[in-house]
């Protein structure tokens, strides 16, 4: 019985999935593909595939559709990779579930490095790079149990809100959180969708972590989209 990873590749343009399927097996990766939703929905429960590659523009059913099937049942780490680079898109997609989004034309090492990170999330809870209460980071240590957050060893002060941001993103390492998604974390699902309040907030976040906020290590922007802090 084969131990490699499997993951199902979602794509209707033969060309694509082939050059896919191709990279993904020379990186010791078994790999299955569906070329229409409807046969990407009934391969997902009979072959348990560790990882999703979704293009939206299938020919039968929408991604964002798909997407939003599989999430009412399953945890099963989605990239999607798509010709779409319009950011709602891909807000949209983060929003609905989505682990991660790369834009076609991509290379192959972004894509195995975007598979390896979904795959790092699912062995580790989704806790990023934290191990139990502690997350660590280039010299940035986060203990959510304490509440407390030092950078080289030194104490950082975190307004109550800047904790819960920091600790949000911190939780989900690697991963864009979206806007929407972190205001509707940390103010519930009635807060007013207003970015800027959140800006506000994270430019006072990296100028107490950053050695120099204009050239962030920790937490990232993903322009018009949402933020992501980094891991190791």
């Amino acid at each position: 019985m084969s131990n490699k990873l499997k993951i199902l590749v979602v794509e209707d343009e033969e060309a694509i999935s082939n050059f896919i399927a191709t990279t993904l097996k020379a990186n010791d990766y078994n790999v299955i593909m569906a070329r229409t939703g409807k046969e990407a929905l009934s391969m997902i429960p009979s072959h348990c595939p560790d990882v999703i590659l979704l293009d939206l523009g299938l020919p039968d059913i929408d991604g964002i559709d798909i997407l939003q099937q599989i999430r009412e049942w399953s945890n099963i780490p989605v990239i999607v990779v798509s010709a779409r680079t319009e950011e709602a898109d891909k807000v949209k997609a983060l929003d609905m579930g989505a682990d991660d989004y790369i834009a076609k034309p991509f290379g192959t090492s972004e894509l195995l490095a975007r598979i390896r990170t979904a795959l790092r999330h699912v062995a580790k809870g989704g806790s990023g790079n934290a191990v139990g209460d502690v997350f660590t980071l280039r010299g940035l240590t986060i203990n959510f149990d304490k509440r407390q957050i030092t950078v080289d060893g030194k104490d950082v002060h975190l307004t109550q809100i800047e904790f819960k941001i920091v600790s949000l993103l911190a939780k989900s390492a690697g991963r864009v959180l979206t806007y929407d998604y972190i205001i509707t974390e940390l103010w519930g699902p009635y807060a007013i969708k207003d970015n800027q309040i959140l800006r506000v907030n994270m430019a006072n976040i990296r100028r107490k972590l950053e050695k120099n906020p204009a050239q962030p290590q920790y937490i990232f922007t993903e322009v018009g989209v949402g933020y992501r802090m980094a891991e190791e």
